[in-house]
C-alpha cells in the first residue's frame, strides 16, 4: 500500500473575509479537508527595503502533499497580494483516522 504524505499550509490573507473565500474555494474544490482561520495575527517583516508591519488573517490548511500545486494555483487566483505568503510543513505524524479523512475528503 503506498504511504501517503500530508501537509499543513499556512497562508495569510489581507483580512478575514479574504481568508474565508480561500477556505471556502479550496474546501469546495476538495483541494483541502479543513481550513482553519485564526481572524487576526500581527505580521512584521521587510518590504521594498523597509520594515513594515500588518494585521493579517492566517490560514491553517490540512491536505495531501501531492495537492500543494494545486492549492498555489487556486489561492493565488483569488488572494489580492502580488505575492502572497503560501509555505507547507509536513506532518510527521497524527491520529491515522484523521489522516485517513484528509485522505477521504480531498481529490
Amino acid at each position: 500500500m503506498e504511504q501517503k504524505s500530508y501537509i499543513v499550509v499556512f497562508i495569510t490573507a489581507k483580512d478575514p473575509e479574504e481568508a474565508q473565500k480561500i477556505a471556502k474555494s479550496l474546501v469546495k474544490k476538495r483541494e483541502a479537508a479543513c481550513v482553519n482561520i485564526v481572524p487576526v495575527v500581527n505580521s512584521h517583516f521587510w518590504w521594498k527595503d523597509k520594515l513594515d508591519s500588518t494585521e493579517e488573517s492566517l490560514l491553517i490548511v490540512k491536505t495531501k502533499e501531492s495537492l500543494l500545486p494545486e492549492v498555489i494555483k487556486s489561492v493565488k487566483k483569488i488572494h489580492s497580494y502580488r505575492l502572497p505568503e503560501i509555505i507547507a510543513l509536513p506532518i510527521v505524524g497524527g491520529s491515522r483516522d484523521y489522516l485517513e479523512w484528509i485522505d477521504s475528503e480531498t481529490i
